[in-house]
């Protein structure tokens, strides 16, 4: 039997307001833990500086992810928000449509081939 085939999946983000904090990356193929990655254990999670605006993830298995992105300016570990809208930046794969609360799963949803790939994440801030 063959290796299973792995790839590695380029996320660029776009838009940052400032190189400040970090930037909070997850990807999960787990639909019902998108876009926290909480209790998915096979979600791979990274955190980079903002000021690197993007980071390469490797080893993937080929199948169908999401990614959400959070711009952690201030370094907490956590999305700030005021009364429920985030204070800092927040983007997902795709670049959904966003409307209250995040989206779902399929519409930030990608596939990976063996051969790899690029995803541009555009961030969002609200306030």
């Amino acid at each position: 039997m063959g290796a299973s085939p792995v790839a590695s999946l380029d996320v660029a983000v776009e838009g940052l307001r400032s190189a400040k904090g970090q930037l909070r990356v997850c990807l999960t193929a787990d639909p019902k833990n998108f876009p926290a990655c909480v209790d998915d254990a096979r979600a791979v999670t990274r955190t980079v500086a903002a000021a690197d605006r993007g980071l390469r993830l490797e080893g993937l298995a080929p199948g169908h992810y999401a990614i959400a992105v959070i711009h952690d300016a201030n370094g907490n570990a956590k999305l700030d928000t005021f009364m429920g809208i985030p204070k800092e930046g927040f983007g997902f794969s795709r670049n959904p449509a966003i409307g209250f609360g995040p989206p779902k799963f399929t519409a930030a949803a990608f596939d990976l081939g063996a051969d790899g790939g690029v995803q541009p994440v555009k961030m969002r801030y609200l306030l």
